[in-house]
């Protein structure tokens, strides 16, 4: 086993992520079997009690591990399902060790970080990094592990340890650290400055760990000057510096990277037992990628009606889906991040300009998804631009709670029951259309939610996602949340025209929602945006733009197998096409309308 561990320096959040990557990335092009571990120092158990203001989103796997985003970044860069305890916590760790005091496997002795916390760290590291991440069950060859935070964190230094002491125990030859670093570029002098970068490796090499490589993360390309100036001072080759600055998407990353002479690097430090020549179509998909986002011309507009807008991070796989759909169908997406109490009748009175300039940022847009969340904060707000959706006509994607608050919107102004809502929000509702499941322990908040991968059975042919999802007769997508639609006020949101396509294997639980009449107004329960992948985007998010687009039924009645090229560059709308087809009736090809 090939470990190789990416640390940051000056700044968290310097892209670390997306360089573990893009690292794997480059050695799984090689023809290796890649896997990941995401380092998280800090107490939490995991990431599902945290607020998506502090670390971004909540990513969900399939066992119902809920980990940090960069994981999400692994799975879709590598295209690997990987496991919860693929990410490492502080927390997760202290637990281990104290259990295993508790049940005196220290016989008596005093446990202590050293070397009892560090050796947990190792092992742990050491057994997961054998595990399978693809469905062929083959063991990885090399596991990338990513050392959350910053060098010199308080927090980090018994994981710091922990691989000060791991690189002999697996030998050399088998391990190799990467440092990434941010080079500013002060506009005062308009130079980059090495200081920072400098004092971070002096500082990491002073606690037993010297990187082989050193990413200089910068806004512009950084001089040979600047980079010969930090191999000079940080005790490495010219060679083992590379410079990384900001590109228009992160499809670049590999690409630059390998331009740069990294996969060589690997190759050598690590001793592959690799053909020097690469394979004829290495890297080819990436290429492929990176030339249709850099020739996209047109533009579709969604927009985003969420609780946590202040901080983009809170839906990087919805982010991520979105383009992945946009990208499928050469659009580039144009995101408009709205807040949803923007949108409330209490934001009118108390701020007018806030919510009229909300109000036209809505009405701009081709398309409206409306995210998961929790919390009664934004509800009415999301319902006001659901029923904005439904009302004109506009594409609409609901996802967990956007499923949940179209039920209710749907409850009020179609069935006219005015006071329905969720018992999250109203546990006195008359017409409590969404309820708090089974599971649900109020007083217990970690992993209590309906998590990871459940089956989901469609129970109608007649189905937009159906048609999307290649008429399969069930799907599997990861689940998290704790309320769900009340299947006692089904039959009568059914007889209305609201039709729940979808269900779990016992039919109890509504997953897929349907309007009848409407060109796409669709809900889910689950949560497709954690399975999507730039070259397989989500059904439900590539119909959402593909709708926005004017494309579906074109898409549809082609049996959803158009290249993203001719779905493009066929520029009849899905409105043009029903004309023509009315025109002339006498013509064998059949355009279905309607859904």
């Amino acid at each position: 086993m090939k470990y190789i561990l990416v640390t940051g320096g000056v700044i968290s959040g310097i892209g670390k992520g997306v360089i573990a990557s893009s690292v794997g990335t480059l050695l799984k092009a090689c023809g290796l079997h890649v896997t990941s571990i995401k380092i998280d120092p800090y107490i939490n158990i995991d990431a599902g009690t945290f607020s998506p203001y502090e670390h971004g989103e909540v990513f969900v796997l399939d066992d119902g591990g809920e980990v940090d985003l960069d994981l999400g970044n692994y799975e879709r860069f590598l295209d690997i399902t990987l496991h919860k305890e693929n990410n490492i916590t502080t927390g997760k760790i202290y637990q281990h060790v104290i259990n295993k005091e508790r049940k005196g496997d220290y016989l008596g002795k005093t446990v202590q970080v050293v070397p009892h916390v560090t050796d947990a760290i190792q092992e742990w590291v050491e057994r997961v990094a054998q595990v399978a991440v693809t469905p062929d069950g083959q063991t990885p060859d090399v596991c990338t592990i990513e050392l959350g935070g910053t060098i010199g964190d308080i927090e980090g230094m018994p994981f710091v340890e922990a691989f000060r002491q791991f690189q002999f125990r697996v030998k050399r030859e088998n391990f190799c650290c990467v440092h990434v670093s941010l080079v500013p570029q002060p506009r005062s002098t308009g130079e980059h400055k090495t200081k920072p970068t400098q004092a971070s490796v002096r500082e990491l090499r002073g606690l037993g760990l010297s990187p082989d490589l050193i990413v200089c993360r910068s806004e512009q390309p950084v001089t040979n000057g600047v980079r010969e100036k930090i191999s000079n001072f940080c005790h490495v080759g010219p060679n083992q510096v590379i410079c990384m600055h900001d590109v228009p998407s992160i499809y670049h990353v590999p690409l630059l990277m390998h331009d740069q002479g990294i996969t060589e690097l690997f190759i050598e430090r690590l001793q592959l037992n690799l053909p020097s020549k690469r394979p004829r179509r290495f890297l080819s998909k990436w290429q492929d990628l990176v030339d249709r986002f850099d020739h996209l011309v047109k533009e579709v507009t969604i927009a985003l009606v969420g609780k946590y807008t202040q901080l983009e991070d809170s839906y990087a796989s919805v982010t991520k889906a979105l383009q992945h759909a946009s990208l499928a169908c050469n659009y580039k997406l144009n995101l408009k991040y709205i807040e949803a109490a923007d949108l409330e009748l209490q934001k009118r009175e108390e701020n007018p300009v806030q919510f009229h300039e909300a109000c036209q940022q809505l009405c701009k847009s081709d398309g409206l998804l409306v995210p998961g969340g929790f919390g009664i904060r934004g509800i009415e707000g999301k319902i006001t631009a659901i029923e904005w959706a439904r009302k004109n006509k506009k594409p609409f994607l609901g996802v967990c709670l956007g499923l949940q608050c179209a039920v209710i919107e749907f409850a009020r102004n179609t069935l006219d029951w005015k006071n329905a809502n969720s018992t999250e929000v109203d546990p006195d509702t008359p017409y409590p259309v969404v309820i708090d499941m089974p599971e649900h322990n109020p007083g217990h908040m970690g992993g209590t939610m309906r998590l990871g991968k459940r089956q989901t059975v469609f129970k109608s042919e007649n189905s937009i996602l159906c048609r999307l999802y290649k008429d399969e007769q069930y799907i599997d997508e990861r689940h998290r949340h704790r309320y769900e639609v009340n299947p006692a006020f089904v039959p009568d949101l059914e007889a209305s025209g609201m039709k729940f396509v979808g269900q779990d294997l016992n039919g109890e639980r509504m997953e897929i929602m349907e309007l009848q009449g409407h060109p796409y107004f669709v809900g889910v329960q689950f949560h497709p945006e954690y399975i999507s992948n730039p070259l397989r985007p989500s059904p439900p998010y590539l119909g959402l733009v593909l709708a926005s687009c004017g494309k579906l039924n074109n898409y549809i009645s082609k049996g959803c197998c158009l290249s993203p090229r001719q779905i493009s560059d066929d520029e009849s709308s899905d409105e043009e096409i029903s004309t023509v087809s009315k025109k002339i009736s006498q013509t064998t090809l059949q355009v279905p309308k309607g859904q």
